[in-house]
């Protein structure tokens, strides 16, 4: 399967595109942002558990990120409630599932460097808030790595940012409120996905926004082998 395959093209998935198809395992569906091969993937999705929803276990062969959006999911590591921002690395392996109410995740698999062998665990919920590089963001560094950085960033309502260039490309997940830029509204839900050297001119309205940001990692050889 290939899907929103092509790095070096701009991808955006909003609410209303949503498609949700049922994983080999019984309560579990997943909403595919992009992918390239089957069930053995290099893959963005989101990721819905039923209620006391459960995975078989498995190994993260190509690492694992993942934020609960929703929910509580679990594994035999540890419970993780709605905010949990977590980095399962090369190697590691777990049997997930799902509290009473069930979880929604935001996963990517097979997108870790080798090099990037830290487990994380950051209750977001409990962290504290720093200034953004311009008045009126707040930023949550959550993730630095050999020019991959990923973080949440709150958007306060009617601002707006100089146009940037997104220099090794640039992804989003909008959590909360409607994100804006000169392409289109993005409300929340939506995904984004800008290659390497693109630009724009992003900005809020009187609802803010708060977005999950991850840049640095769409490089020169992602696109070759997405090509």
């Amino acid at each position: 399967m290939r899907l929103n395959a092509d790095f070096s093209e701009r991808a955006v998935v909003t609410p209303d595109a949503y498609r949700w198809v049922d994983s080999p395992t019984q309560g579990v569906q997943r909403m595919m942002l992009d992918r390239i091969g089957e069930e053995v993937a290099r893959a963005t999705s989101l990721v819905r558990y039923a209620p006391d929803g459960r995975f078989p276990p498995h190994e993260h062969s190509g690492g694992e990120e993942i934020l609960v959006l929703e929910g509580e999911f679990a594994d035999e590591h540890g419970t993780y409630p709605a905010g949990t921002y977590l980095r399962n690395p090369i190697g590691t392996s777990h049997s997930p599932s799902a509290g009473r109410q069930g979880t929604l995740l935001f996963v990517k698999l097979h997108q870790f460097s080798p090099r990037d062998t830290e487990r994380k665990v950051i209750d977001t919920q409990a962290l504290a808030w720093q200034p953004g590089p311009e008045q009126g963001l707040m930023t949550m560094p959550l993730h630095d790595f050999e020019g991959e950085y990923v973080a949440l960033v709150k958007w306060a309502p009617n601002i707006r940012c100089e146009p940037h260039t997104h220099w090794g490309g640039e992804e989003i997940l909008v959590l909360e409120g409607t994100y804006h830029d000169e392409h289109g509204a993005y409300p929340r839900g939506s995904w984004l996905r800008s290659p390497h050297q693109s630009r724009h001119a992003p900005f809020t309205g009187e609802d803010g926004a708060l977005i999950y940001i991850k840049s640095g990692h769409l490089t020169l050889g992602d696109n070759q082998s997405a090509s």
